[in-house]
């Protein structure tokens, strides 16, 4: 599993070079002269990936400035609704009542999908359990099982870490797994569920409870944790998250990384998306253990 605490710390400060670069832009697409800085906002999922996109690009283009943050995909959103960015990054698909506002604000989105992310159950080494279904996943994370006991580990309370609510991935595993993918299911995480801002948080209160189980993206997986193969059924192959399995669709919580713009993107914008929805992004995409877009 790819390990990505070496390469956070420069890309975040490759991040603050171009933030810097970029000055005090608060409007969707400035331009200055012959340069140009573009707004790119949303998923933590997809940040570092599109921090990698953003310093690789820059070297091609160095009149290009991309100016990337994170907070959450509902954030990236929200900043596209409100005309603040070009593109806003997403694990997940926009919402009907998004699109709407959008809309309503004379914004029309158009969605790009710009790789796909296997999404990966995740408990300590020492944890006996290596496989659970969706159904099992399912009554762990609302609290119906509450004992590793029940599913074949040791007679110990589990421990519920999740993403924020503002996380699309914290909205995709629950509406794919906790509610398993029904439309008129109402379920919610269990009340106790841990809450925790980012991956690190994931992979920190994994590294040190025994009991605890939680959910990231395949590209953030550490060798500090063990992951889960997963079964849509007790009737289907458990099958753990690789790039493999998340491009044949064999495993079953694999979900497309999208990016939205603000209409149709004019040349700069829609130059920079084709470019990482062919070959150099996509090898960004494997590079940082993502899986890429079939060919």
């Amino acid at each position: 599993m790819a390990v990505l605490f070496n390469r956070l710390w420069p890309l975040l400060l490759a991040a603050t070079l171009v933030l810097t670069g970029c000055g005090a832009q608060t409007t969707a697409a400035a331009e200055a002269g012959s340069n140009r800085a573009i707004q790119n906002k949303g998923s933590d999922t997809l940040v570092n990936l599109a921090l990698a996109w953003a310093e690789r690009y820059r070297e091609i283009k160095p009149e290009i400035s991309i100016a990337v943050t994170g907070g959450g995909s509902g954030t990236g959103i929200a900043a596209l609704i409100n005309g603040t960015v070009d593109i806003a990054n997403a694990s997940r698909k926009m919402k009907d009542n998004e699109i709407e506002q959008a809309r309503a604000n004379g914004i029309e989105p158009q969605e790009f999908t710009v790789a796909i992310d296997a999404l990966a159950v995740l408990v300590h080494p020492d944890n006996p359990v290596s496989q659970l279904t969706i159904g099992q996943l399912a009554d762990i994370f609302t609290g119906r099982i509450t004992n590793w006991q029940e599913v074949g580990g040791n007679d110990a309370p589990i421990i519920l870490l999740s993403r924020e609510t503002n996380s699309g991935t914290h909205v995709y595993f629950l509406e794919e797994v906790v509610r398993k993918g029904e439309k008129d299911n109402k379920d919610i995480f269990a009340p106790q569920t841990l809450l925790m801002p980012s991956s690190v948080g994931i992979t920190s209160e994994l590294s040190r409870n025994p009991n605890a189980i939680g959910y990231d993206g395949l590209g953030y997986v550490t060798e500090h944790e063990k992951v889960i193969a997963v079964a849509k059924d007790k009737d289907s192959p458990y099958v753990l998250p690789t790039v493999q399995s998340g491009a044949d669709g064999s495993y079953p919580i694999a979900r497309g990384l999208y990016m939205y713009t603000a209409g149709q993107p004019d040349d700069v914008i829609g130059t920079y998306l084709d470019w990482i929805r062919g070959p150099e992004g996509q090898a960004i995409v494997a590079e940082l253990g993502f899986v890429p877009l079939p060919e």
